[in-house]
């Protein structure tokens, strides 16, 4: 049914029934330094044509560029299926499920996602979903603060090779809460962080370490090590993982001897597409030891009293379902559509594919650098073994190339000038499943023609004006 707002004679009706002259006078308990002003920059609401009108003329303006742009949200194939399935009124109209006996097919949807979460990263217990990959990383840090009562410091390291994103996320969130973010430097010829440096920064109580694998650059890191050195020194360890390469990579749950005690990381590449930056979802694993620390839903199986399956909301540690001060998270809901999207996708793409799609990734991207790389004026900034993406450093000015490649419908890239200035002119390129031999080629045709051009105008410019 669609939403139909209150006319003002049944606004007017409603009032007159409580006692009160108007809706204001329902907030009359809240003190006015309080109350947020006015906001003026808001627009006037526009009607059903305007707005349809409005949004199409948006959509218009997306661009049709082969996209070589990842850096945290992937372009991957999603079967037809996937969202046909997701959009029907069983699926699409529903909302979190409070009342069991009247949403089982979600609950069983929603076990069905934890369960395959579980599989995929190695770890004991998963929730129904956070808002997106940089909160749950922030949930997990607040987690791991709860979790470990060896600890007093709320001192986490988190490598710059973690993505820039996401750590700028977590400290709005934590900050509050006097936790310490403490960056731990990468390793300029490798493009990942060291036990040495991490030993460096890890002096003293230390409360968690954040582990990326692979990390932003699409370079591995030496997880096992340093999560066996973690454990040695009571400190949690949480990864952050892109699911679909945790099918060809060492799960989370795997890592050193124990494994890590806590997974987190965006959803997005299992069945969502891109859509302007969203909607996506988080992800959030741990160990059955720390589960009591898990903020969000866990849906368990059951049977009632006549031996029938059954499911139902085992874990609720949100503050809507016990007090405020007890609670473990403010999370207020989850993505429940995106969730039951990567659920349907898993399930048609089933292991053997979501295997063979990362390794598709890892071919194409080692094709694009190798091409790319012939070209002069491009080369790698990292040595090493790198995965689904990589950092190039380019004798031209990196925004202006991006730009020029753009023009001839190429998104290239991502530039890394703010978040990594000491990389100088850098940008990070990705390539997954979608692109064609055609499409790399059509790149590194285009970038050699861009660099070329950038050449001629920077002799140009340093040729003396004839007098």
């Amino acid at each position: 049914m669609p939403f139909i707002p209150h006319t003002e004679q049944e606004i007017t009706q409603m009032l007159a029934t409580i006692g009160v002259d108007s809706t204001e006078d329902l907030f009359d308990e809240i003190p006015a330094h309080l109350r947020a002003p006015e906001l003026k920059a808001i627009p006037k609401g526009m009607t059903e044509m305007e707005i349809s009108r409005l949004m199409h003329k948006r959509a218009d303006e997306n661009t049709k560029a082969i996209c070589f742009l990842g850096a945290g949200a992937y372009q991957h194939h999603i079967p037809a299926a996937v969202w046909e399935i997701t959009t029907r009124g069983e699926f699409y109209s529903a909302y979190t499920p409070y009342q069991a006996e009247a949403s089982q097919g979600t609950l069983q949807l929603t076990y069905e996602f934890q369960s395959m979460i579980t599989a995929l990263t190695a770890m004991d217990v998963s929730n129904a979903s956070m808002y997106d990959g940089a909160s749950s990383l922030a949930e997990a840090i607040l987690m791991a603060v709860r979790a470990n009562r060896k600890s007093k410091s709320r001192k986490i390291l988190i490598p710059t090779s973690v993505n820039p994103v996401y750590r700028k996320t977590a400290d709005t969130i934590v900050k509050g809460q006097q936790i310490d973010l403490v960056e731990v430097p990468y390793d300029h010829a490798t493009g990942t962080v060291t036990l040495e440096q991490i030993k460096q920064q890890g002096e003293g109580d230390i409360t968690a370490v954040v582990l990326q694998q692979p990390n932003f650059f699409g370079c591995l890191e030496a997880v096992d090590e340093i999560t066996d050195w973690a454990h040695e020194n009571n400190i949690l360890v949480i990864a952050v993982i892109n699911p679909l390469l945790a099918t060809v990579l060492n799960p989370p749950g795997q890592w050193g001897a124990v494994g890590a005690d806590i997974a987190c990381g965006d959803g997005q590449p299992l069945g969502a597409p891109m859509s302007a930056g969203g909607p996506y979802y988080g992800l959030l694993c741990c160990k059955q030891a720390l589960v009591r620390q898990m903020p969000g839903r866990i849906v368990g199986r059951t049977v009632d009293l006549d031996g029938k399956e059954g499911f139902v909301l085992t874990l609720q540690a949100r503050e809507q379902h016990i007090r405020r001060s007890k609670a473990t998270s403010n999370i207020c809901t989850n993505q429940g559509l995106v969730v039951t999207a990567s659920t349907i996708h898993m399930a048609i793409m089933g292991a053997h594919g979501l295997e063979n799609t990362a390794a598709a990734c890892f071919a194409n991207n080692n094709m694009l650098v190798e091409k790319l790389t012939a070209i002069s004026g491009v080369k790698k900034a990292f040595a090493g073994m790198h995965f689904h993406e990589t950092v190039l450093q380019i004798e031209a000015d990196a925004a202006q190339v991006l730009r020029d490649l753009m023009d001839r419908d190429i998104l290239g890239g991502f530039d890394l000038s703010l978040d990594y200035p000491e990389l100088g002119n850098a940008i990070l390129v990705c390539t997954t499943e979608m692109r064609s031999d055609a499409d790399i080629d059509a790149y590194a045709t285009a970038m050699q023609d861009v660099l070329t051009s950038a050449l001629v105008s920077d002799e140009v410019s340093a040729t003396p004006e004839a007098v």
